[in-house]
This record gives structure tokens, C-alpha cells and sequence, in this order.
């Protein structure tokens, strides 16, 4: 009697165990020579939720709303399609905004800013905020600024108006097709305009759906801020010391 030994890939669903660990799109299946509908159709609702976020304008009262004495301000990209073509007018705080900002004796402003994903800010920032502000008893800091058609380096403007040591920008990642929603927060010690990416540190893929919890990056960010006040500076000499003296958090700590 012949004896048939059934392939693996036959037997049961060989990817099932690598879909336990990544949320990426492994091994899809396939009718004939096309992908099964319900795979397609899984795709296209991710591709319409990565769009959605992009192109939604955040609701910058109702943000300010939570935060009295929150100050709204613009970028020099007048509007998203002008954000969208010029990332360096996103960089760039409008000139008439700048007069609203007025210097103080601040160790640090936040800056809650649109970004590449309003969804992941109307999700996410005011949590995020709230647990980081918890944690920062005996700092000094400036009113929370909603940055609006704003990329990272706005921080750099934002900071150097307000005369703050820090400026921690919490800021809409780029949505991709598993995750539309997830925020990031730079860290900057000494924000001018000009400032390098490499003299910051990053703490990124915060969201509730797996992704790093409000708590633990707001244990991180807390770290980052005594440590950048102490050495003066943030950047790849942060992430360095972080490796060396708090291990558990170097790796998801970046230089942006």
C-alpha cells in the first residue's frame, strides 16, 4: 500500500504562525491567477483609511478647547495641497504667527501638529499629552501651541519664538496600509531654525492597536527630557546614552 505524505503547504495554512507576529500582508491566498476578493477589498479599505488620514483637516477648536490657553498657528503652507508639494513650507511657521508667541522662562513647549495623519493626532494627542505632563513635575512649560499644515522642523520655530529649552512636537506619522493612525513625538534641545534631524530624538508607532502604549512613551519621553536638560543636547548623543544607561528603552528611542 502506498503511503502519500501531504505537503505542509497543503496540509494547513503554512503562514499562520508568522501572521501571529507581524500585522504585515504575508501569504495572501489566491483564486485562479487573482488575489481572493476578500483580500482585495481588505487592501483598498486600508488604502482609503491611509488617504482619509492624510486629507483630513484637524479640528484645531476643538483640540484647543481641552487645552485653555492653547495657541493656534499656521505653517507657511497656506493649505494641504501647498503642504503636500512644499514640505519646506510645512517647516516653516507663517511670519504673522510668530507675533503671538511670546517668549518665557520655559523648559519646554509642546506642539501638537497635524502632520502626515490629523487621524492619528485626533486619536492620539491629547492621551499622549496628558500622560507625558504627569510625569514632569518641576518643569516649566509653555502654553501647548496646535500647529496646523506642520512638519517636524516647525518645532524649531515654534521654540526659538517661545525662548524654550525643549520643544517636544507631537506629530502625525505617515499613514501606511496597516496603520493610519500613529503618532510620533520628536524631541529637540535648543530649537532654532536649522537645527539638523540628527540633533533630534524620536519616539514613534504610538497608536492602540498594538502599538507602543501612551504610558511607555511617555516614560521615555520623561527620561529624554531630564537626560537632554543634563547633557544639553538631543539628538545622536542621546540615543547613545540611552543605550548605555537605560537599555530597555534604546531601542525604540530613534534619531529622526
Amino acid at each position: 500500500m502506498a503511503i502519500i505524505v501531504t505537503p505542509p503547504e497543503v496540509a494547513g495554512d503554512m503562514w499562520a504562525e508568522l501572521r501571529r507576529a507581524t500585522r504585515a500582508r504575508i501569504g495572501l491566498g489566491r483564486v485562479g491567477d487573482a488575489m481572493a476578493i476578500g483580500d482585495v477589498l481588505a487592501f483598498q479599505f486600508a488604502h482609503a483609511k491611509a488617504r482619509d488620514a492624510v486629507h483630513t483637516s484637524l479640528d484645531t477648536q476643538a483640540l484647543a478647547a481641552q487645552w485653555p490657553g492653547a495657541i493656534i498657528v499656521q505653517s507657511a503652507a497656506s493649505n494641504r495641497e501647498i503642504y503636500l508639494r512644499r514640505p519646506d513650507l510645512g517647516r516653516q511657521l507663517s511670519p504673522d504667527d510668530t507675533k503671538a508667541l511670546t517668549p518665557g522662562d520655559y523648559d519646554v513647549v509642546f506642539v501638537i501638529a497635524d502632520g502626515l495623519s490629523a487621524t492619528a493626532v485626533a486619536h492620539h494627542a491629547v492621551p499622549m499629552l496628558t500622560a507625558a505632563l504627569a510625569r514632569l513635575n518641576g518643569f516649566k512649560i509653555a502654553p501647548v501651541v496646535i500647529a496646523r499644515q506642520a512638519r517636524v522642523a516647525i518645532g524649531d520655530d515654534i521654540g526659538e519664538a517661545l525662548g524654550a529649552k525643549l520643544c517636544a512636537i507631537l506629530i502625525g506619522e505617515r499613514p501606511g496600509l496597516t496603520i493610519a493612525d500613529s503618532l510620533g513625538i520628536y524631541l529637540t534641545y535648543a530649537p532654532k531654525r536649522g537645527v539638523r534631524d540628527s540633533a533630534r530624538n524620536c519616539i514613534s508607532n504610538i497608536h492602540t492597536q498594538g502599538g507602543l502604549s501612551y504610558e511607555g512613551a511617555a516614560d521615555m519621553l520623561a527620561w529624554l527630557m531630564r537626560e537632554s536638560l543634563r547633557r544639553k543636547l538631543t539628538g545622536v548623543g542621546l540615543k547613545e546614552a540611552s543605550a548605555l544607561m537605560a537599555p530597555e528603552m534604546a531601542g525604540q528611542i530613534e534619531v529622526s
